[in-house]
């Protein structure tokens, strides 16, 4: 088994090496690849350092955003089973058995790691986004009839040949809810594991806003009622 660990990549100077260090500490056999979306604070030469000792790297001439990152990035995957890591330290690899293994018993063909999970550790998330994601979440489960708990998590992880039925078309943070729609019409064998988060704030770097919860509520009805 090969995992392909895609990692979108955008104003991340402060935290890039360390999480792929992370990364590449997990003892599975894998490989990294790094999308750059065009970032503007130096990130993009540690991404290039970054290729040098042994990862794939995409550059983005202009920044596109989160989903367009990872339409480009799942182009250049060879792996078995494909895994999403943000770069911002909120999320650790030390985790990647626990996410994987399910997909490796044949038992799902998908795996979402749920921050919401009864007794797992969620450091840091702020009231508004942990409110703004329970909504979202209550919203698709609505429309898509599946009963998960975290449907904006960044940890999703694909058996290949399903991930390959699928194509992203939002730019942006709806790719995230479209996901989750297009793999809930495929009919899909989904799975949630809990997992520990460690939030950062606006001023630590933390992107997503209002403005993506509203693009997320357009992109739960687009992408569920068509």
């Amino acid at each position: 088994m090969k995992l392909s660990v895609v990692m979108p990549v955008y104003n991340e100077k402060a935290t890039l090496r360390a999480i792929y260090e992370q990364v590449a500490a997990v003892t599975i056999d894998k490989e990294i690849i790094l999308v750059d979306d065009c970032s503007t604070d130096g990130t993009r030469e540690i991404v290039r350092e970054l290729g040098a000792t042994g990862a794939t790297v995409v550059l983005h001439d202009r920044n596109m955003g989160k989903g367009a990152a990872l339409r480009s990035g799942f182009r250049h995957v060879t792996g078995d089973v494909v895994l999403i890591q943000d770069a911002d330290l909120e999320y650790d690899p030390g985790q990647y058995p626990l996410l994987i293994q399910p997909i490796l018993n044949g038992e799902v063909d998908v795996v979402y790691g749920s921050r919401f999970l009864s007794g797992e550790r969620s450091l840091g998330m702020s009231f508004w986004n942990r409110a703004g994601n329970r909504i979202l979440t209550y919203l698709s489960n609505t429309l898509t009839k599946l009963e998960l708990t975290d449907v904006e998590t960044c940890y999703k992880v694909f058996s290949r040949d399903v991930l390959e039925r699928i194509t992203i078309e939002e730019n942006r943070f709806g790719c995230e809810p479209e996901i989750t729609a297009k793999l809930a019409k495929l009919g899909v064998r989904i799975r949630e594991v809990g997992i520990s988060y460690r939030g950062r704030t606006s001023a630590e770097g933390k992107k997503i806003g209002w403005r993506d919860f509203i693009s997320s509520v357009r992109c739960i009805a687009k992408y569920t009622l068509t």
